[in-house]
């Protein structure tokens, strides 16, 4: 990796973790996350965590810049604008990704709106936003929200014209190796996401699958910085696209403490997925992987991978003792 480009995009190597904090009843669109829940969370994370990763420019977005502005909390953030369907994926793998052309209108025009939100909030908290993302996962082949790579070329065009930080796309690490290359050279880093447990990697593979990953898109674009921003181990599993027997607290440790070890050598930045459960995602089943992924229980209380680094009794002291 070349560090020198790193700090040409004003971004150093440190511990990065993606952030939801919605709760049970809560989840985007609908119910979101008060400012002293926000709070709370972040009271957790601060002095672990230096970077935060939200996925988009919405109620819940505004309000923790706003906390991380009025508390004073150390937290540096990558924010994304989540942009929808702009055109069929019939190739998307479960019930969706094919819409009726007058909702794909719709959505073109509410995706110039959060790219025009993005650069608003980008302006607005210039020192707490420290990177923008146009986009998550809408290239890659089973995706369910498909935007054409020329139009997301475009939102990283008018968001680089407009703000000051660095901008980026996070996708799956398979595309940028395959079709999306303008894309790959016109951001100003690339965004990659590695999950091994869903591409059926036991635990003993995982490292080295997500080495892979990393590598073979660093390889292919030399003078970029490669950032991943979605790594992680769930923790539940009903065997939908996850065999169970892959899947538990200790794996998820094992996993979390291995990337850690690889990144912060390689002064790779790369954001956990996730710090806390979320009971909103996937299916009804309380089993269903997609719920899972935290660091934390649904309840902010952790999993074994925080354990044995001492943090949950710290965590629990902050809380406990806030004065902000």
């Amino acid at each position: 990796m070349n560090m020198n480009t790193f700090h040409r995009i004003g971004i150093k190597p440190g511990q990065a973790i993606c952030y939801s904090g919605f709760r049970d009843g809560q989840q985007p669109g609908k119910a979101f996350p008060s400012y002293e829940e926000i709070k709370e969370d972040l009271t957790l994370l601060e002095g672990h965590w230096k970077y935060l990763r939200l996925y988009d420019c919405d109620q819940h977005a505004k309000t923790v810049l706003e906390v991380i502005k009025n508390e004073g909390f150390d937290f540096q953030v990558m924010l994304g604008a989540y942009i929808v369907a702009e055109k069929n994926n019939f190739n998307c793998p479960w019930d969706g990704g094919v819409y009726p052309k007058p909702q794909l209108e719709k959505n073109k025009i509410s995706n110039q709106k959060k790219i025009e939100k993005l650069i608003e909030l980008g302006n607005q908290f210039p020192e707490i936003i420290c990177a923008l993302s146009v986009g998550n996962e809408a290239c890659v082949d089973w995706t369910d929200h498909y935007v054409p790579e020329d139009k997301v070329l475009n939102y990283v065009k008018q968001v680089q014209e407009r703000t000051s930080q660095p901008v980026t796309f996070c996708e799956n690490y398979a595309p940028w190796l395959s079709n999306l290359e303008e894309l790959g050279n016109s951001v100003d880093f690339i965004s990659i996401h590695t999950y091994p447990v869903w591409e059926y990697k036991n635990i003993y593979e995982a490292l080295e699958f997500t080495k892979e990953n990393y590598y073979s898109v660093a390889k292919k674009y030399p003078n970029k910085p490669v950032v991943i921003t979605e790594a992680g181990w769930t923790t539940q599993s009903n065997g939908n696209g996850i065999d169970p027997s892959n899947v538990n607290e200790m794996f998820q440790k094992m996993y979390f403490e291995k990337l850690n070890e690889w990144t912060t050598q390689e002064n790779i930045l790369t954001f956990y997925f996730e710090a806390f459960d979320e009971s909103w995602k996937g299916s009804p089943d309380p089993l269903e992987p997609e719920k899972h992924w935290g660091l934390f229980k649904i309840d902010r209380t952790s999993k074994l991978a925080l354990q044995n680094k001492n943090l949950q009794s710290d965590m629990v002291t902050k809380t406990k003792n806030n004065k902000r």
